[in-house]
C-alpha cells in the first residue's frame, strides 16, 4: 500500500493564502515520489480538477467538484559542483522562502532577492517568479516533471520551459499536462549582490550597508516586503501578483518623456 492520504469533503482553508473556506470533493495529498501513480489514480479518470501547491496564486470562489491534488513533496539536496557553482534541488512541495533560507544557511548566494515570495518551489518555474531585480530563470538549471498523459518522468531544461516575463510553458494549454516534481538551481559561494532595484539599494543604504552579504540582501528584501504587504496569517492575500506592462523602446521613451521619474526597466527576456 502507498499509504496515500485521501480526504473526502476536505476544507481548503489552510491550503490557500486568502484563507477561503471552500471544500474539495476529494483532496489527494502527494507526499512521496512513490505515491505518484496512486495519487493520479485516486484523482479519477478525468484527472485532478486543481493541482495545488502553496495556494498563493489563486482565489477560490466556490467548492471544487472532483479531486484536488496537493503536491506536498519534500526534500532539499546538494547535487554537486558545476565549475565554481553548486547545484541544489528542491522537491516541488518545499516552501519557497524556507528553501531560500536553507540555501543561504549553506553559504550559497543567488536566490536572496527572491526571499519571502509565498508559495512552493514547484510553482516557481510556472510563474517564473521574480522580484527586486532577479528572476527565477536566471538561477534555474532544470526541473523534473511527470507527463500525466503517459506516466513518464522527464528532465526539462530552460529552453524547453519557455520562460518569459512571469510566464512559462506550464501556464499554457500545451504545457498543463506536466506535473512538476523537483526543481534544480545553480548557486554560488561567491556572493554577487544584485542591487539594481532602487528600493532595495535604498533600504541597504538606510542601514549603512555598502557591501552587503547575500544574507543581508535577503533581510532587506524581507523588510521591504513586510512593510508593503500584510502577513497572510493575519490578513488573507496573494502577495504581490501584478505584472508590469511590456512595451517597445519607443513607447517607453515617450512615456518617460511625458512622466519624468517613471520607473522603466529593460526586459531581460532572451530574443
Amino acid at each position: 500500500m502507498s499509504d496515500l492520504r485521501v480526504i473526502e469533503r476536505a476544507s481548503l482553508r489552510a491550503l490557500n493564502t486568502f484563507g477561503i473556506d471552500a471544500r474539495a470533493d476529494r483532496l489527494v495529498v502527494l507526499e512521496r515520489r512513490d505515491q505518484v501513480e496512486a495519487a493520479l489514480a485516486a484523482c479519477g479518470p478525468e484527472g485532478p480538477a486543481l493541482v495545488l501547491g502553496g495556494g498563493s496564486n489563486l482565489l477560490i470562489t466556490r467548492d471544487i467538484p472532483g479531486a484536488v491534488l496537493q503536491v506536498a513533496l519534500s526534500g532539499r539536496e546538494h547535487l554537486g559542483q558545476a565549475g565554481d557553482d553548486q547545484i541544489v534541488e528542491a522537491a516541488a512541495g518545499e516552501n519557497w522562502h524556507g528553501f531560500v533560507q536553507w540555501t543561504l544557511a549553506q553559504g550559497l548566494a543567488g536566490l536572496e532577492n527572491l526571499s519571502l515570495i509565498p508559495g512552493t518551489a514547484g510553482a516557481s518555474p510556472i510563474q517564473n517568479i521574480g522580484a527586486y531585480g532577479v528572476e527565477m530563470r536566471e538561477r534555474f538549471t532544470y526541473l523534473t516533471a511527470l507527463d500525466r498523459r503517459t506516466g513518464s518522468i522527464a528532465r526539462l531544461q530552460a529552453p524547453e520551459c519557455r520562460f518569459g516575463y512571469r510566464d512559462s510553458l506550464f501556464k499554457h494549454p500545451e504545457g498543463r499536462h506536466w506535473l512538476i516534481l523537483t526543481v534544480a538551481f545553480r548557486l554560488s559561494r561567491c556572493a554577487a549582490p544584485v542591487l539594481s532595484y532602487p528600493a532595495l539599494a535604498e533600504q541597504l543604504a538606510r542601514q549603512g550597508i555598502r557591501q552587503p552579504t547575500a544574507v543581508q540582501v535577503s533581510e532587506a528584501v524581507c523588510a521591504i516586503r513586510r512593510a508593503r504587504l500584510p502577513d497572510p496569517a493575519r490578513l488573507g492575500n496573494a502577495g504581490s501578483f501584478f505584472k508590469n506592462p511590456v512595451v517597445d523602446a519607443a513607447v517607453a521613451d515617450a512615456l518617460r518623456a511625458n512622466h519624468p521619474g517613471l520607473p522603466v526597466y529593460a526586459d531581460s527576456a532572451p530574443g
